[in-house]
């Protein structure tokens, strides 16, 4: 009897079930389709094919994705259902499903973003209380979810919602239910070398939403957490993730100081031409890395931004970031990480507006650092040294310091190379003044302080002196491109003229002391071009609060005014008085020739300390604290940019 079975053709290729069902829910159907509960059961029991699912939604216009809208909700719903059950393995299957479909839904282009978002995701009538439930859900799984593994992935849900839904309205759901608790408890249950990176960034950008538009609640949680050990954990993690992304800087150009190597060793007696010639990297190299470095910082930097907020807020968070000790004897500690990356980013700011905002946000979180006393003090104390990793990949290169040195000294290192490998002619200054700021506050504290400490003063001076010339030099452009360069050009004459009238209580000798006037002298016929090109006669009073702009002023000191002398005439006056005393030494037959050297014009100076007469000043050490609404355009920017790279983070390479 022959048998009732017919043999089928093998088929060319397997399709998985889960990929059958996506097909059957996306097939374009006239009427709207209701499926069974037999159909959403199997669809989250089976293992998602993420791969599968993110082509079918790509493949898909934002008119295509409203046509089928009903589908998306019923999606959607089911969805949220599987993750309030918290049965396995649905909820898990829930949330790598929605993973995926947030984030292909929410990056497309939409004519009514907002609307068109809440169309697909849930409907109008049920926008409220469908968001209301996942909020919840999200929160109790990333609170007591049965595994880290499933907790972290309710927390990058969280991210793929607030990422693509930023300009909505729907990211308030998480504001309204505050997921603060539960990430931190999330960070305490966790151990302590599981990354805290996804917590971490998610806190910072929804610290961000709307900030200053109203009160955001999780920036009232960031300035009440007093959790230490919490605490730690993130600081910890946080010099993790800048030692990672700094790699990504030195993967396309190596820069690690030399040790005591054979070539070195030839160099140093003159006998360099018998070393072992190095490899010259070729044109195309140097374009390839070019290339590379343009694409940096990667998109893991948007956690820089929580980084600046929990600074802002926390005072707890500052001190440990500042004096937190690494995990092992072979990691570097997170203050050097932080300004390792800090180093590397702005090395390389100018390569695009995205990296020039992040070594923004860096220099906003090193300022409220700075201007804490006490952490400044740290920062500033010989004897807390650090050891800190810095950008030498293109020349002028820093020079090679010891390792004992106190971290101001490493800041010091970051911001001159920033000068340095930032100047063009269509300047950014914003850049600048946040570097020169820094400076000058350091300065500001070492003076009243009367803290020393080595450090290659010479090299400050020139790199302050160098763009003061830079800046005459291309005056006109810069005046036509930057009406506000009075806000750059302010902060830096005052550190000059700090440096000229209170050196002597920060610089370790008299050598120091005597380099500095010696520079100022090579930049004496600048200083009145300086002067006379950015228009510095204008003067400035004093008011009785004590808030000094520079330039020339009068101090009400009961009787009558004191007039004290703007930083410019400061300088005019001291190289003045050295010029002065080079031309009489010359007329005295002391000195012969027009070229005088060195040792020359040092021993002259050495001499013109007797008789030189300092004018008063005032306010040359006074700045004004971080306001954050006075930055307010830079910070909402850098969160798009973080925003943008978090979403990046979510699709993978």
């Amino acid at each position: 009897m022959a048998s009732p079975l017919t043999r089928q053709a093998r088929p060319s290729s397997f399709q998985p079930k889960v990929s059958h069902l996506y097909d059957e829910l996306f097939k374009y159907e006239d009427d709207e389709v209701i499926h069974s509960e037999g159909f959403w059961l199997e669809l989250f029991l089976l293992r998602p094919d993420k791969p599968s699912l993110q082509r079918r939604f790509e493949s898909l216009t934002p008119d295509d994705l409203l046509h089928f809208q009903s589908e998306t909700q019923q999606l959607f719903a089911r969805a949220v259902g599987q993750i309030k059950a918290a049965s396995a393995p649905g909820d898990e299957n829930a949330l790598d499903t929605l993973t995926v479909v947030l984030g292909v839904i929410l990056a497309k282009r939409y004519t009514n973003p907002s609307a068109d978002i809440i169309a697909l995701l849930a409907g109008l009538d049920e926008v409220d209380a469908i968001f209301t439930d996942f909020a919840n859900a999200i929160d109790n799984i990333i609170r007591v979810g049965r595994s880290v593994h499933l907790r972290q992935k309710a927390i990058q849900v969280a991210l793929s919602l607030t990422s693509g839904a930023y300009q909505t309205s729907l990211v308030s759901y998480f504001t309204h239910r505050d997921l603060f608790p539960a990430l931190m408890k999330y960070i305490q249950d966790t151990e302590v070398q599981q990354p805290v990176f996804e917590p971490f960034l998610l806190l910072g950008l929804l610290v961000n939403y709307n900030k200053f538009e109203f009160r955001n609640p999780y920036r009232l949680r960031l300035e009440d957490f007093v959790n230490e050990t919490t605490i730690q954990k993130m600081v910890r993690g946080l010099g993790r993730i800048c030692s990672q992304s700094r790699s990504h800087y030195v993967s396309p150009q190596e820069d690690v100081n030399e040790g005591w190597t054979l070539t070195n060793a030839l160099a140093y007696i003159g006998l360099g031409i018998l070393a072992p010639r190095r490899t010259v990297p070729t044109a195309a190299g140097h374009e390839d890395a070019k290339e590379k470095f343009a694409a940096l910082p990667e998109s893991d930097a948007a956690i820089l931004l929580g980084t600046y907020d929990f600074t802002n807020a926390n005072k707890l968070f500052c001190f440990s970031l500042v004096t937190c000790s690494p995990e092992s004897q072979t990691e570097e500690t997170p203050l050097a990480a932080f300004l390792s990356f800090t180093s590397y980013i702005l090395h390389h700011a100018h390569r695009s507006s995205r990296a020039t905002l992040y070594a923004l946000l860096n220099l906003s979180t090193l300022r409220l650092t700075i201007e804490d006393p006490v952490l400044c003090k740290h920062l500033c104390n010989p004897d807390s040294p650090l050891t800190v990793r810095l950008c030498r990949q293109k020349p002028p290169f820093l020079p090679s310091a010891p390792n004992s040195r106190p971290a101001a000294a490493s800041i010091f290192d970051i911001l001159i190379d920033a000068i340095n490998h930032n100047l063009r002619r269509r300047l950014d200054v914003s850049l600048y003044v946040a570097c020169i700021r820094l400076i000058h506050r350091l300065l500001a504290y070492l003076v009243f302080t009367r803290t020393r400490f080595q450090y290659h003063w010479s090299l400050l001076w020139q790199t302050l002196l160098s763009l003061l010339r830079f800046l005459t030099t291309y005056a006109q452009d810069l005046l036509s491109l930057h009406p506000d360069i009075r806000s750059l050009l302010d902060p830096l004459l005052s550190c000059l003229a700090l440096a000229v009238s209170a050196g002597d209580g920060f610089l370790p000798d008299l050598a120091a002391y005597d380099d500095f006037f010696y520079k100022l002298v090579e930049a004496g016929h600048y200083l009145p071009r300086f002067k006379q090109t950015f228009n510095l006669d204008t003067p400035a009073t004093t008011s009785s609060a004590g808030n000094v702009n520079p330039g020339s002023s009068s101090i009400s000191t009961g009787g009558a005014p004191i007039t004290t002398t703007s930083p410019i005439d400061l300088l005019i006056q001291v190289s003045t008085h050295y010029h002065d005393l080079l031309e009489t030494e010359r007329s005295k037959g002391r000195i012969h020739g027009s070229n005088l050297s060195p040792r020359e014009v040092g021993k002259v100076i050495r001499q013109g300390h007797d008789t030189l007469s300092l004018p008063p000043t005032d306010g040359l050490e006074r700045w004004d604290r971080w306001r954050e609404g006075d930055e307010k355009s830079m910070l909402k920017r850098v969160a798009r940019v973080a925003v943008a790279d978090t979403a990046r983070l979510l699709r993978g390479p």
